[in-house]
């Protein structure tokens, strides 16, 4: 199964679009996905350690690539993304 380590950032402007994101702005969550865009947390459950860890299982569809939806479906648990997908196979 592919693991995608997504990095721990402190703001937006420190997003690299090439790579999975996740920061904390004003108490809430966001995590960065290449080629599907920002996703909010606040309507999921985050679990956060004292390394800032983001610990979130969910299922998430959000994005766009060139004005077309996209959808990703999966888990980011301590700071691992692992696409739901590939779990059900």
């Amino acid at each position: 199964m592919a693991t995608i380590q997504a990095r721990r950032i402190e703001k937006y402007e420190d997003l690299d679009d090439t790579e999975y994101c996740y920061y904390k702005s004003d108490g809430r969550w966001y995590l960065y996905m290449p080629g599907c865009g920002l996703a909010g947390l606040a309507n999921h459950t985050v679990v956060s350690t004292t390394m800032e860890r983001l610990h979130e299982s969910f299922d998430l569809t959000t994005g766009h690539d060139s004005g077309k939806p996209v959808e990703k479906h999966g888990f980011l648990e301590k700071g691992i993304w692992r696409d739901a997908r590939e779990l059900s196979l």
